[in-house]
């Protein structure tokens, strides 16, 4: 990750943040949608950015919800980070920077906000995203059918904190 640094996003970025999700992945938000996550949830918005070029060539934004566990057999609803959307412009991949993005995120969201579970939505033909999540000890919990626009399926994964 040599001249790549990682820094929280700010309202300047939204261009490129959006370049990228339009760039990188098949489910595309609109610009209000990421300055609506950012607002309501600032410490959880991260970017990396290319140092020597000037420019961003990743991302990562977490919510938080309310919601039941997906550890706990209780009906109680707990605090949870839900990582909304991660992207590393192609060019830049297998240098480890999703894997920092996610990290960070991770980490700040349990600082920052005292999540007791992160969770997330994956396609199941993303095998090195699955593979990098349950390094980092996510699990499977339930295959949700036709999630994506395309009809293809997803895993959600959580991620345990407590």
């Amino acid at each position: 990750m040599k001249d790549i640094r990682l820094r929280l996003f700010n309202e300047k970025d939204l261009d490129e943040v959006v370049e990228i999700n339009r760039t990188c992945l098949p489910e595309n938000y609109v610009p209000y949608f990421f300055m609506e996550i950012y607002y309501k949830c600032p410490e959880g918005f991260w970017v990396a950015e290319d140092i020597i070029n000037n420019k961003l060539v990743g991302y990562c934004m977490w919510r938080v919800e309310k919601t039941f566990s997906n550890f706990s057999r209780s009906f109680k609803r707990v605090k949870v980070a839900h990582l909304i959307s991660i992207a590393v412009i192609e060019k830049y991949r297998r240098n480890k920077i999703g894997e920092q993005l996610l990290l960070t995120g991770i980490k700040s969201m349990k600082e920052k906000y005292n999540v007791q579970e992160c969770y997330l939505e994956v396609r199941v033909t993303n095998y090195p995203a699955i593979k990098l999540y349950e390094k980092h000890n996510f699990v499977k919990v339930k295959i949700l059918k036709n999630y994506y626009k395309d009809g293809e399926d997803a895993h959600l994964m959580a991620l345990n904190l407590v």
